[in-house]
């Protein structure tokens, strides 16, 4: 199951880990969000324990949003040693997920 990152974990959770985290910073209300939810579940049970993958609420955890200039949502954020080192924004087929975690992780 894909991880909950909120304003008071993502220093813990992301920034800290050693390993790729694989960030989907979405809202209950997003069409496009609740299409790749089940993409993201996919992917957190495939990479367990070798990716983290979770999402971030952004209704819920105004700050993080802020912090990565997150404007349009889906915005998914691959983070690794605490940097942004890619980003892919809007609804993406399960492919392009896969391809960017082999890439960078």
């Amino acid at each position: 199951m894909a991880l909950e990152f909120t304003d008071s974990n993502f220093k813990s959770e992301v920034l800290d880990s050693a390993q790729l985290s694989v960030i989907d910073f979405w809202a209950e209300w997003c069409g496009p969000c609740r299409a790749i939810g089940p993409v993201i579940e996919e992917l957190a049970k495939e990479y367990e324990g070798k990716v983290k993958i979770g999402k971030v609420n952004v209704d819920h955890n105004p700050q993080i949003s802020m912090d990565y200039g997150i404007t349009s949502i889906p915005a998914i954020l691959f983070v690794k040693g605490g940097v942004v080192v890619d980003k892919l924004v809007g609804a993406q087929p399960k492919a392009n997920f896969v391809k960017k975690i082999e890439s960078l992780k």
